[in-house]
């Protein structure tokens, strides 16, 4: 050890190798040119990884053979820094008064009193600075850092946390953690480290075009993944943020209780990033390891679109402008959440919306501020719900009504009869086609002649990732790709037909894809159609009839749109079901 040792040191000598992003590497690459790592651990073991995951040092040295207090000795001799032993750590004031037990633990910290009586930080990892510096964002200062083993850490941690347990009395220390655990992460999320970290997220959310931000504690580290056209990539997780001060400053930003740590919780913040208007709505919910977070972004200066936008058919949009154009009944737009809903009712409510129309709407959130309607949102908390909304609606004159969804039979039955008295009523369920949704009003109580009077139209709805089109090609068809994926065949597609595919460049990120588009079915309620509304007909009963009466599905618009360049046949086939 005495060669390494002396290697080791001058190497670092003259110059804060831990607080340098190379630190880790350095220190990798001695561990393996003094061939201290186990055979193809030097070959597996990724820094990057390692680092994003939390204690890179810890994962390390379980690739190396020595014990806990060598490795110990062989970081402080590289890092030129203070070495200090499990009876000294025991012998010293402690400092960790402040601090959440669990955040010592989990980082692997002991803020003590030196020598001098000045405060420092014994680590067992130098490189991991986010620890360091959450601990000085606490105590007020630069801190001095000195080194010991993890399992010194671990020992002295324990045995001092249990002291102070004792000494105060078991129901007062535990008020004590909770409080201190509070007052720590309160300072920790609104330090300078935290705030820019997240405000990094959410730039990096504008500049992506991102819908959702997801925050996720897993056994490893802190995994960070936003929703960009509809699926989820992973991001680089922040540098300098403890997970749980992010969450903490998730939770300060949207106005939760960040106490509570047990129960979900949901809020919503107005942040401007980029000079972009955000509304942020937000939701946690506990986990194993942790609470998770997910930011759903809705930028307020976003344009309404025109029905020719959305990417309807032409027969399909000459259907929605006749379903518009009545005076009154309900229109229904189905399908899963993120599938475009609300972009359609907002687009449809901007159609309707002049002066001489009294229009109401009750959603969850209001997604689209649109000028001219008056927009409520639902408060449950307080009361108010689509369904009380709707009553009050009612005693307002309105002409159109549009509830953000139908979610019980409550609401239901409200949303019929004010389509019965006069009312155009918009509203989405949440089904798979469109002729589900008759099945599923029946089977929110809702009786079959109401039904049958007073529903116009059902509109289905998904979104498909359209192509780039700096980047997207063509090719033919081939018999083994037919063989491969039968479903090709399903769709009507023949060898040597030509298809357009992704590529990836860097407009696209690498995806292929840029932006989305919807597919669409659309069912007007014909007489034969209400002619089986209540009776024993199936959805499957009510979708031959509107097949023989023109709807095209979903999954014919997604092979026109396939056949037209807007999008890809594999990407038809991961949001349209065959049936």
């Amino acid at each position: 050890m005495t060669d390494i040792a002396a290697s080791s040191k001058s190497s670092a000598h003259g110059r804060d190798v831990s607080r340098s992003s190379e630190g880790l590497q350095e220190f990798y690459d001695h561990l393996q040119k003094h061939n201290l790592l186990i055979g193809a651990a030097a070959d597996r073991f990724n820094i990057s990884e390692a680092q994003r995951a939390g204690k890179p040092l810890h994962k390390l040295w379980q690739q190396t053979e020595i014990s806990a207090s060598e490795y110990a000795d062989e970081v402080a001799r590289f890092f030129a820094l203070p070495r200090v032993s499990l009876a000294e750590l025991i012998s010293v004031a402690p400092r960790t008064a402040k601090f959440s037990p669990r955040f010592l633990r989990e980082s692997c910290i002991f803020p003590c009193a030196g020598d001098t009586g000045q405060v420092r930080v014994v680590v067992a990892d130098p490189t991991d600075t986010a620890a360091v510096r959450a601990a000085e964002l606490v105590l007020g200062a630069p801190l001095p850092i000195a080194i010991a083993s993890f399992e010194d850490i671990a020992t002295t941690l324990t045995a001092r946390l249990d002291e102070s347990a004792a000494a105060s009395g078991e129901s007062a220390a535990s008020l004590g953690r909770v409080d201190d655990d509070v007052e720590s992460l309160r300072d920790l999320a609104s330090g300078a480290p935290v705030v820019r970290a997240l405000n990094d997220l959410l730039e990096r959310a504008v500049e992506s075009r991102a819908t959702d931000i997801h925050i996720e504690p897993f056994a490893s580290g802190l995994v960070v993944r936003m929703r960009v056209d509809g699926l989820l990539r992973v991001v680089p997780t922040p540098v300098g943020a403890p997970p749980q001060a992010l969450i903490s400053r998730v939770k300060i930003l949207s106005g939760l209780n960040i106490a509570e740590r047990r129960l979900p919780q949901d809020g919503a913040a107005r942040q401007q990033i980029s000079g972009v208007d955000l509304d942020i709505r937000v939701a946690t919910v506990p986990t194993q390891h942790g609470e998770a977070a997910v930011l759903r972004l809705l930028a307020k200066n976003r344009g309404l679109l025109d029905i020719s936008k959305l990417g309807m058919l032409s027969a399909d949009e000459a259907k929605a402008g006749r379903l518009l154009a009545l005076p009154h009944g309900m229109i229904i737009v189905t399908g899963p959440t993120g599938s475009g809903k609300t972009t359609t009712l907002a687009t449809m409510l901007s159609i309707l919306n002049d002066s001489s129309r009294k229009i109401l709407t009750i959603e969850d959130p209001v997604e689209y501020e649109i000028e001219g309607i008056n927009q409520s949102q639902i408060k449950p908390a307080i009361g108010l719900t689509f369904a009380t909304a709707l009553r009050a609606f009612l005693r307002h004159d309105p002409d159109v009504i549009m509830v953000g969804e139908v979610r019980d039979s409550e609401t239901a039955h409200i949303a019929i009869h004010a389509a019965l008295t006069g009312h155009l009523v918009l509203t989405t369920l949440h089904t798979e086609t469109a002729a589900s949704a008759i099945p599923r009003l029946l089977d929110l109580g809702v009786e079959g002649f109401l039904l049958a009077s007073t529903l116009r139209g059902v509109i289905a709805q998904r979104l498909v990732r359209v192509l780039c089109d700096r980047c997207k090609r063509t090719r033919q068809l081939e018999t083994e790709t037919l063989a491969a994926d039968p479903r090709y065949g399903s769709l009507g597609f023949r060898v040597g037909e030509e298809i357009y595919e992704p590529k990836g460049c860097e407009r696209c990120g690498g995806t292929g894809y840029r932006g989305r588009n919807g597919v669409f079915e659309i069912i007007e309620t014909s007489e034969e159609i209400r002619g089986l509304i209540g009776r024993d007909y199936n959805a499957g009963d009510i979708e031959r009839v509107a097949l023989r009466g023109g709807m095209t599905t979903m999954l014919d618009d997604a092979v026109a749109k396939c056949r037209a360049g807007i999008t890809s046949p594999s990407e038809a086939l991961r949001v349209v079901a065959l049936r």
